[in-house]
């Protein structure tokens, strides 16, 4: 008996085989085998049944799967464990004609969970195909129906999405943010105080009970002078004790994506492709997922290893909170076995692998405890009650930070000041004190930072737009558009394109507004739960853009090239002998350009008066002379000589150019 077991990827087949041996053969779809047709949108109302054709590689694929089918006894669809598995699942059965598919799933590649998943298949769960073709649709209407009409207004290709189009706005209107942000100066003060033993600590004044109503930020730097000049305070509070600090979560997909961009410099396409060979040779679970949290194997699997390693874990079972709409169909990503300290073929897997290894292990572990002491000290600024605050801790227990470095250590800068080199003594509460300095601290309110290219999945999350696995995909798409740039920092700022679809789309459509794509991302999560249909979600959307689309004629949408008679965008067209331009203004305008390099050439120059006539009209005749554009490479154009009339095209009048050089009009009145 021989059951065959069609995964997604290659990289999956060699480690599946050796696992499941004899009596299996294992195949790889290599994604998706069908997909909507290339040049029409291939979706048709009412019911916006979906019109799938297998594609180029899919085609050739589905021929060796079919005659592997046919030789077999058994089949198991064991493609990727999200949505998009789920509706590969159920294209390879509906292509391949399977009478009784038989799905499993497994979040990572090792003997115990392959043989738990072959041992337990189950039906192909309809409900999560219906989300994905529902994903699909949405994301088909988009860009179908308003990436056309977009770039008509604007004379050149642009393109709409629902889930691209609002990651421009975020940066677009990150940066007018920032150009529209006025600096703010504004005061504060700290006392220096020094320790019996050389050292010094300091203590920052608290401004907030100095605050006029309404303000953010003390400006009165005349009171911040007579704080500074205090000497003399007295311990008001006083607090001496251990304080714990949790790690973070494992990683997600986006937090990874993070994390390799902060500490090893890799982009989140890099990220992506190194994770998925880690995952398909068995050394990492799923690496597709928004879940935080740890499945009980895993949490099992760390505490064996940290035990051995004696390393201490934490008192009781950690859990993390979700973010709002996460699927969470899948653990947090872990090395597949803790004791595997090392993985991958090269530097950069065995790099990623040591930071997933890390944050895994370390999620587990105990808290990292503090010595902390805190201190209220009270003064008077001539005749003005002032408070001050001195923090001071001391790593005494590294904890978790025994395997993973403390993660504010990824951030460009901190604010302030954390009291790790703060060394307050011990206080005794009324005890006085003397300062040996202060000054006044002059201080300038900052605009909101540039959203780094390894931040934008994350931003993207934590606002329901998206799922992990579309992130690496839509920064690729914003990138090489055109439509933003990265800088040499690695910060995104908008281009003049990206600027114009956010402004033509903004206010027009809802797509473009971030409560609905987050909205819509939970109708999605409905139809997968069996909560809701996938006509209802699509038609909705449908209906929404017969509505919007009416709109995007009020966008005042620069030209990328305009009309120089009526100042609308001209468009590049091909005919019979190559490109030329023509305005988007016809019929009412006719103006027409040469093309030059991709881009409209002069208007040509009126054509040297002749001294003929035309005899249809009696508009001036202009003598034609060159050679045509070939129809085709490789072949000759051919020389052309004759009168045309300047009326063209309301006078369609042609003659030949005769011996002496004249018009020949009694050849072309015979022929009439």
């Amino acid at each position: 008996m021989t059951t065959l077991v069609i995964v997604e990827s290659p990289g999956k087949v060699k480690k599946i085989s050796a696992v499941l041996g004899n009596g299996y053969r294992v195949m790889a779809s290599i994604g998706h085998v069908r997909d909507l047709p290339k040049k029409e949108i291939g979706i048709e109302p009412p019911n916006f049944a979906l019109h799938y054709e297998a594609t180029e590689r899919g085609r050739e694929v589905l021929a060796k799967l079919k005659a592997a089918v046919a030789s077999a006894d058994r089949v198991l669809l064991a493609t990727d464990p999200d949505r998009e598995g789920e509706a590969i699942a159920w294209h390879l059965a509906d292509a391949l004609k399977l009478k009784n598919p038989e799905r499993v799933t497994f979040t990572a590649i090792t003997d115990e969970q392959i043989k738990a998943a072959i041992a337990a298949p189950r039906r192909i769960d309809l409900n999560r195909v219906r989300a994905q073709e529902a994903r699909r649709a949405l994301d088909r209407i988009v860009g179908y129906r308003v990436s056309p009409a977009l770039s008509a207004r604007a004379g050149q290709p642009l393109s709409a999405g629902r889930v691209q189009s609002p990651a421009v706005r975020l940066i677009v209107d990150r940066e007018r943010e920032i150009a529209a942000f006025k600096v703010t100066e504004h005061y504060g003060a700290e006392l220096l105080f020094d320790n019996a033993d050389g050292t010094s600590w300091k203590a920052v004044w608290d401004t907030k009970p100095h605050l006029a109503e309404g303000e953010s930020y003390l400006l009165d730097d005349t009171l911040a002078q007579r704080v500074a000049a205090v000497r003399a305070v007295t311990v008001e509070q006083f607090e001496d004790g251990p304080k714990g600090r949790a790690p973070a979560a494992p990683f997600t997909t986006s937090t990874l994506q993070q994390a390799a961009g902060r500490r090893l410099k890799f982009n989140e396409k890099k990220t992506m492709e190194l994770a998925q060979k880690l995952y398909e040779a068995g050394h990492i679970t799923y690496h597709r997922t928004d879940a935080p949290n740890l499945d009980p194997a895993g949490e099992a699997d760390i505490a064996a290893y940290a035990q051995a390693a004696g390393l201490p874990l934490a008192d009781k079972r950690r859990r993390w909170k979700a973010k709002e709409g996460a699927q969470e169909g899948h653990e947090a990503i872990r090395p597949t076995h803790a004791y595997q300290l090392e993985a991958g073929d090269d530097d950069d897997q065995r790099a990623l692998y040591r930071l997933i290894w890390q944050r895994a292990v370390a999620s587990q572990l105990a808290d990292a405890i503090y010595a902390v002491r805190s201190a209220t000290l009270a003064g008077d600024a001539d005749g003005t009650r002032v408070t001050f605050t001195a923090t001071g801790r001391t790593l005494t227990d590294p904890g978790w930070m025994a395997v993973y470095a403390d993660d504010s250590e990824d951030e460009d800068s901190k604010d302030g000041d954390d009291g790790a080199k703060n060394p307050v003594p011990a206080l005794t509460v009324g005890e006085s004190k003397t300062a040996t300095s202060g000054r006044v601290l002059t201080k300038k309110t900052k605009p909101p930072s540039r959203i780094k290219r390894t931040d934008l999945g994350p931003v993207l999350e934590k606002l329901g737009i998206g799922r992990p696995s579309t992130y690496a995909a839509i920064i690729d798409n914003i990138l090489t558009r055109g439509y933003v740039a990265e800088d040499a920092k690695g910060y995104l700022r908008p281009l003049p394109l990206g600027e114009t679809i956010r402004d033509a789309l903004v206010g027009r459509f809802a797509f473009a507004d971030l409560d609905y794509t987050r909205n819509l991302e939970e109708q999605l999560d409905q139809i997968a739960e069996g909560q809701s249909d996938y006509v209802s979600v699509v038609s909705g959307a449908w209906s929404a853009l017969d509505k919007e689309l009416g709109a995007l004629e009020t966008a005042s949408i620069a030209a990328a090239h305009p009309c120089p008679d009526c100042g609308k965008p001209m468009r590049r067209r091909k005919g019979d002998y190559g490109f030329w331009w023509g305005c988007t203004g016809y019929p009412e305008c006719k103006t027409t350009l040469p093309d030059v390099k991709g881009k409209p050439g002069e208007r040509k120059a009126p054509p040297p008066p002749t001294g003929f006539d035309c005899p249809k009209c009696g508009k001036p005749l202009a003598r034609r002379q060159g050679v045509s554009k070939p129809k085709k490479k490789g072949m000759k154009g051919r020389p052309y000589d004759f009168y045309g009339c300047t009326g063209y095209p309301k006078c369609d009048g042609t003659y030949q150019t005769g011996p002496d050089g004249k018009p020949v009009f009694e050849a072309a009145a015979a022929a009439e």
